[in-house]
């Protein structure tokens, strides 16, 4: 608009004075030594005009040619700006990406050519950051004395140094060696919100809690912190403080808190243990009960049953009214159990327990019920929930096999047997005593009167003491307690099912009839004794 207007007035200039020039007409005339020009007035005033363009053009000529070394310094210095840029800029985007070498190798370069302090110092910053991301502490702790080093006379880039460098070790986990970076800053801290975060986090990972407290209360007020994160932070400290007080100095804290810090599990749990401690478990009840009021959390709950048999009847009271507002609760169900268990109640405790059990599968919870049954006398009750316990405590648990007797080894196709089967003569392929009819009638006997504890005790001998039983041995003693065990049942075996000595004793060729498996009946004291007076003589081998 501007533009317009100007041209408009320039042309109704020229107009008007054109007008003039053609209403008043006259001469211009110029004398000089030995010139005389003569012109009318309009082309005096067109040369004047013409003069003065031409002027103008030559003297923005001879000043353009005066600023050419200056225009020259500005274009490279333009150039190197735009190329340390595209370095920054390649940096941070490489940095932001998570490639942090790439990331390094470009900031580097950008320090080893860029002119600029700024640009140094905030070259070498992002360096050291992507090499604390790389892991390379040494690398990056040199870059951050290159950086302290660039920014020395500067307050805003020295303490950006003190800052990123602080951090870095935060995250590396070295609160002592941030917290000495930052000291420094311990006057101005108050003004710089990042600062007092990052005295909040090395104060807190060292466990400093009068400290962390009070930054941590600053930082709340200010809405610099997530809510959920400063009532962490502020349960933990103020309880700290409480337990950690000497003598009653833990008063003096507890006064201190305001009344919606004192509402904070932490916190209630502490107070609620100071006062029990100096002797007050009325108040200490009172300050759980608050704490619950305001949520209803699994500590505060389990700490609400610990109390003694005075304090049961009002307990129950406060509980059960909870319960109607929280019927499916397991961790307030499990509370009246374990008061009722103080106050001797053993019916609701019982119902209490069980509907706790019912809604989550806890261990405490089975050991209560197993603690309650073994009380009440109800022995298998009380294992089977102790059981329960140690498998909901530890979680899935292996499944045990159940003992089984290896079955008898096929041997139909080894040399050997067959040979042995040969110096059996007339006995077959099996000795007497296992094919004998009356050892037949006593298997089944023993099975249908289901005679297996003798049997499992044997086995469990066996594998303990990994006992190994010469095979004519073994053999004898089974055919003495065959014969025991017949007689001991009134079936005196008939003179021929009782096997020849000299079979038996060739029993000590046959390695491979008895296996590993533990022996199908007991040895008792008289079996034994019979296999040791009816045990042939070994025969002599054949090589000696």
């Amino acid at each position: 608009m501007a533009t317009w207007f100007k041209s408009l007035l320039l042309l109704v200039l020229a107009v008007t004075v054109a007008v003039l020039l053609r209403r008043y007409e006259g001469d211009v005339l110029i004398l000089l030594p030995e010139w005389r020009v003569q012109l009318t007035l309009a082309r005096a005033v067109a040369v004047v005009l013409l003069a003065f363009v031409l002027l103008y053009f030559v003297l923005r000529l001879i000043s353009w040619a005066l600023a050419i070394p200056e225009r020259l310094r500005g274009w490279r210095q333009r150039r190197v700006q735009k190329r340390d840029m595209e370095l920054l800029e390649q940096g941070w985007i490489t940095l932001l990406e998570g490639r942090y070498a790439q990331a390094e190798k470009s900031l580097t370069a950008l320090l080893d050519q860029a002119k600029p302090q700024r640009r140094k110092v905030l070259a070498a910053l992002s360096a050291a950051r992507a090499a604390d991301e790389l892991g390379e502490f040494e690398r990056r702790d040199s870059l951050l004395v290159s950086a302290a080093d660039h920014a020395a006379g500067d307050d805003s880039l020295a303490q950006a140094v003190m800052l990123v460098g602080a951090d870095m070790q935060l995250n590396q986990g070295k609160p002592a060696d941030a917290l000495a970076r930052l000291a420094p800053l311990q006057e101005t801290a108050s003004r710089h919100l990042h600062a007092q975060r990052l005295f909040l986090r090395a104060h807190y990972a060292l466990g400093h809690h009068e400290e962390s407290f009070a930054l941590v209360r600053a930082l709340s007020r200010r809405g610099v912190l997530d809510t959920a994160e400063a009532r962490a932070i502020l349960g933990t400290t103020a309880a700290a403080r409480l337990r950690g007080s000497q003598g009653d100095d833990w008063r003096k804290v507890w006064k201190d808190l305001k009344s919606e810090e004192r509402l904070l599990p932490e916190v209630a749990l502490a107070g609620a243990y100071c006062f029990d401690e100096a002797g007050h478990p009325e108040e200490a009840g009172k300050i759980l009960e608050a704490a619950i009021n305001d949520s209803l959390d699994a500590r505060l709950i389990e700490a609400y049953a610990q109390c003694d048999a005075e304090q049961v009847s009002r307990r129950l009271e406060k509980a059960e009214k909870w319960l109607h507002r929280n019927a499916d609760q397991p961790e307030l169900l499990r509370a009246l159990g374990t008061l009722c268990l103080e106050g001797q109640l053993w019916g609701p405790a019982e119902r209490y327990l069980m509907r706790s059990v019912q809604l989550k599968n806890d261990s405490r919870t089975h050991v209560l019920l197993g603690s309650l049954y073994d009380r009440l006398g109800k022995a298998d009750d009380a294992l089977r929930h102790w059981r329960l316990a140690s498998k909901a405590h530890l979680g899935r648990l292996p499944e045990l096999q159940r003992k089984s007797y290896l079955p008898a080894a096929d041997t139909q196709a080894d040399p050997k047997i067959r040979d042995a089967d040969d110096s059996f003569g007339s006995l077959g392929r099996y000795p007497a005593a296992v094919a004998a009819a009356p050892v037949a009638v006593v298997l089944d006997e023993i099975e249908a009167d289901a005679v297996t504890v003798p049997f499992a005790a044997m086995h469990d001998e066996l594998e303990a003491d990994a006992m190994v039983v010469p095979p004519a041995e073994a053999a004898s003693a089974v055919v003495a307690d065959l014969g025991t065990e017949t007689r001991r049942r009134g079936n005196e075996p008939a003179p021929d099912d009782v096997p020849p000595a000299d079979a038996v004793a060739g029993l000590d060729d046959f390695d491979e009839y008895f296996d590993s498996a533990p022996l199908p009946y007991p040895l008792d004291a008289e079996g034994a004794e019979a296999a040791s007076q009816d045990k042939p003589a070994a025969p002599q081998d054949k090589n000696s």
